[in-house]
């Protein structure tokens, strides 16, 4: 997607946040056509640089995964001076992000609500580890700490086994993808009103926004769902089951797929079953329908039933490893895996924004950059002489 293309051309974001959540909002934002730059401390950067192994170059991949067409510029924002760069940037920004711990003295230097009425068309975006408000609000959050306290971990694992985190940053990830929905909304409305907004979200309130059904069936029955594995807990089949040689999910919407099932499997018995002959019996008996299709399945390999299954029109996949993934021809096909020269890394790949403009996906513009790439030249551009850039906090 050319730069004239891009819907973002021409927006600034000043990205004051760090680790993962709002590192990828401005990702997400550049990958859609808008400047980034990333405000890092000199001593050391943004802590995800050092989160190895493994490495590329000097840096985690961690880091090097959510902050792609960005420009870096070290600043110690504790400073009167490194605060006055911010500033300056601020005037011609339109979207700033912070994950600021509530109650500290960076949290008060840059309180997005302030911020919003000194420039009155900027975006402020807010992401914490627990809200606005409330007894936890100035707690602070990891990923699976929140994955922890809103409830995830509770759902997921065996259900004779120990809680067990999400294998993806969920919280972390989830947060970002409100934080950008809430952005592009405040952008829109600036159309229409010029003026900017205040937005916040945290990895809590996200997390319980994600618990959709689970929530509302709580709310009915007044019962905590238990643990189910890989199973659903609205639907039987719905979970992964074991083959010869690796595990094959199997997902039974509708009566339909069960009878197909119950005939790919050449159990036409099951099909007829009183106890299973509508989603609800089969909920009710889940142990027992689970324990057929298994003793049906296990014997033959993955790519035999998928063959079977496919063929009789029922929902399946195989449960594919990271390097399967990235060898599918669909991958390839999609165009998700992209590369960016590194000038330490060398050949960088990266995993691509995954929107479509009239059939182009963006393509990254410039490699993760390293710690204060960008410093001078921001710094140039902001009207800073060399010697008003050397006494600027900026590590150089």
């Amino acid at each position: 997607m050319t730069a004239a293309r891009a819907p973002l051309a021409g927006i600034r974001v000043l990205d004051l946040s760090k680790i993962l959540a709002g590192p990828y909002v401005s990702q997400a934002l550049s990958d859609l056509g808008a400047e980034v730059i990333k405000i890092e401390h000199p001593d050391g950067g943004d802590p995800t640089r050092s989160w190895g192994p493994p490495f590329r170059g000097p840096d985690a991949t961690y880091n090097l995964a959510v902050n792609r067409n960005k420009r870096s510029l070290a600043l110690d924002l504790s400073t009167e001076a490194g605060q006055e760069v911010v500033h300056r940037l601020l005037m011609d920004s339109d979207v700033v992000l912070d994950n600021f711990r509530p109650g500290s003295s960076l949290a008060h230097a840059f309180h997005g609500p302030e911020l919003v009425q000194r420039y009155p068309r900027l975006v402020a975006l807010h992401i914490s580890a627990y809200g606005e408000t409330g007894p936890l609000r100035d707690e602070p959050g990891y990923d699976m700490v929140v994955q922890a306290a809103a409830g995830l971990m509770s759902l997921t694992g065996e259900p004779d086994g120990p809680p067990v985190k999400a294998g993806f940053a969920f919280g972390d990830l989830g947060a970002a993808m409100w934080g950008l929905s809430g952005v592009l909304a405040a952008l829109l409305e600036r159309e229409r009103t010029g003026r900017g907004a205040y937005v916040a979200t945290s990895l809590y309130e996200s997390q319980l926004a994600f618990h959709a059904g689970f929530a509302t069936g709580y709310f009915a029955t007044g019962q905590n769902p238990p643990r189910l594995g890989s199973g659903h807990p609205s639907l039987v089949p719905y979970q992964a089951y074991p083959t010869a040689d690796g595990h094959l999910v199997i997902a039974v919407g509708n009566n339909a797929h069960w009878r197909a099932l119950c005939g790919a499997l050449d159990r036409p018995d099951l099909a007829e079953h009183p106890d299973y002959a509508d989603n609800a019996g089969r909920v009710a008996h889940r142990d027992g329908v689970n324990r057929d299709i298994t003793d049906e399945v296990r014997p033959k390999s993955t790519a035999h039933w998928l063959a079977v299954l496919k063929g009789a029109g029922v929902p399946c996949a195989p449960v594919r490893t990271l390097a399967e993934v990235y060898d599918c021809p669909q991958t390839a096909a999609l165009g998700m895996i992209d590369q960016v020269e590194h000038p330490e890394a060398g050949p960088l790949e990266q995993i691509a924004l995954p929107l479509t403009f009239d059939g182009e996906r963006p393509a990254p513009r410039s490699a993760p950059p390293a710690l204060d790439q960008h410093g001078a030249d921001i710094l140039a551009e902001l009207g800073y002489t060399a010697e008003g850039a050397a006494a600027a906090p900026t590590g150089r």
